[in-house]
């Protein structure tokens, strides 16, 4: 009970100064107060250590990064601090709207933020989140239940097209499976510019009698890249998009030249 009510003051706190004072990867940043739980996970070091070791080994000064489904911002920060220039895309209205909090925040300034969601073409498309609340990070396009929202759409081509691109180094995709019908449009310009892809997979999403097939497609269409690596390091080769993990559970790959 004293636990609790702790908690709930530290919460009630939080909010009342405006911001959580945390730390991604050793950096420090204010944080927005309503996912402080989040945060103080992420601060411990606890929350993707392999991500930030990515962005680490990927993002420098001299060159650009691009961030798709970049929910409230861990990454988005802390890319923000280590490159040049940031683009990102989350569409989740709830999400965005704590990212948005937290660029202000921290007063970050080489970052462009997209409320869109990269598809096939300019439209309006229905999503919603397989965990059952907007904003949690599992909002998908793979998903239009009555819970979620309308969200506007944005052919790459058309965002290729209006942005200098030339200079990114790092792409990190994460949009819930969306991955599989997204990710095709990227394919001519990740040929001619090479950057580093950090790939999440969620073939669960997907129908079992389809999801091994999909992720052969993605596994061909990624060939050109020289390495892929599963979860950062702890398996290799391309081989391991149609194995049993990459089939059941939720793995990154790391694609590199």
């Amino acid at each position: 009970m004293i636990a609790k009510t702790w908690t709930a003051a530290r919460k009630m706190f939080y909010r009342a100064r405006g911001y959580y004072a945390g730390s991604l990867n050793g950096l420090p940043f204010r944080l927005d107060p309503y996912h402080s739980k989040f945060w103080r996970k992420a601060a411990a070091g606890s929350w993707e250590p392999e991500t930030f070791a990515v962005l680490d080994a990927h993002l420098d000064k001299d060159h650009d990064y691009l961030d798709i489904g970049a929910w409230i911002g861990p990454t988005v920060l802390y890319g923000a601090a280590k490159a040049r220039r940031v683009y990102c895309f989350e569409p989740d209205p709830v999400a965005f709207r704590h990212l948005a909090w937290n660029l202000e925040l921290n007063q970050i300034q080489n970052v462009s933020a997209f409320s869109v969601a990269l598809s096939q073409q300019v439209g309006l498309a229905r999503m919603a989140s397989f965990g059952g609340e907007a904003g949690d990070s599992m909002t998908s396009l793979l998903n239009d239940g009555d819970h979620g929202s309308d969200v506007v759409t944005l052919g790459w081509e058309d965002f290729a097209k209006s942005a200098d691109l030339g200079q990114v180094s790092l792409v990190k995709m994460d949009i819930e499976g969306a991955e599989f019908d997204v990710l095709p449009q990227l394919i001519p310009w990740l040929k001619e510019q090479r950057p580093a892809l950090y790939l999440s997979t969620h073939a669960p999403f997907l129908d079992s009698e389809t999801r091994q097939e999909r992720m052969k497609t993605l596994a061909e269409l990624l060939s050109f890249y020289g390495t892929c690596l599963e979860d950062n390091g702890r398996a290799s080769g391309f081989e391991t998009l149609t194995q049993e993990r990459a089939l059941t559970q939720f793995p990154t790959f790391l694609f590199t030249a």
